[in-house]
């Protein structure tokens, strides 16, 4: 890792009342088929992880409804502001929970989750921590919820645009702090049953991948 989680956290907190001029543009349409292939239904109660600006809170608010509930969390505190206000201007703070923290140990009881949705933020986690993500939100879904993950990806034909992504995140992590990573592999080794996997292409190649927690002894015993 070549940001610390402060590093990263100060990153955020300064570009909050930027981001989406920044980023929205290219990352939304990759993001929202991630949203539709996640499929939410009514009532169900869905986690984000590095919710943002809180593009996707107010879609994952108006899929579960009035009877669900949407649980946000996120490394920057300036995050949390942008993304609370955009909540309550679609007037759904009532539905939305936001937390500030780290997704290494998300706050959130076993099996309370029967969905969890990442865009963009599995890759900005050091290697080592990403097994130890993957496992918390395996440990808050419930026995066949479903977690649905968008990432830039080392899958698929690489080529001068990746090489200069990667450079540039090497050099300058201040300016590109995530980097491509094995998406559908991750999940794999996580235990998670691989629902859907697709390529498809922003200006770097990004999987979109929906898994389901498939029920084990150790859930049983739960």
């Amino acid at each position: 890792m070549l940001q610390s989680k402060d590093e990263t956290r100060a990153f955020y907190d300064k570009i909050s009342g930027v981001y989406d001029l920044l980023a929205e543009r290219s990352e939304g349409p990759v993001r929202q088929t991630g949203l539709e292939k996640l499929a939410l239904a009514a009532g169900e109660r869905v986690l984000e992880i590095g919710y943002g600006t809180g593009c996707c809170l107010v879609q994952l608010a108006a899929a579960v409804g009035p009877k669900g509930r949407v649980f946000g969390i996120d490394l920057s505190e300036g995050m949390r502001a942008r993304a609370r206000e955009r909540v309550e201007k679609a007037h759904l703070i009532d539905s939305v929970e936001l937390t500030c923290g780290d997704a290494t140990h998300l706050p959130y009881p076993d099996g309370s989750m029967d969905a969890v949705f990442m865009s963009f933020t599995l890759e900005l986690f050091d290697t080592p921590e990403i097994p130890q993500v993957l496992a918390e939100c395996k440990r808050v879904l419930r026995a066949g919820g479903r977690i649905g993950v968008v990432a830039i990806t080392k899958e698929g034909k690489e080529g001068f645009a990746v090489e200069a992504y990667e450079w540039t995140h090497e050099h300058f992590p201040n300016l590109l702090d995530c980097r491509p990573i094995f998406v559908r592999r991750a999940l794999e080794d996580a235990g998670f049953s691989i629902g859907d996997a697709t390529i498809t292409k922003m200006w770097v190649p990004v999987e979109i991948v929906v898994a389901e927690k498939v029920s084990d002894s150790s859930d049983a015993r739960r």
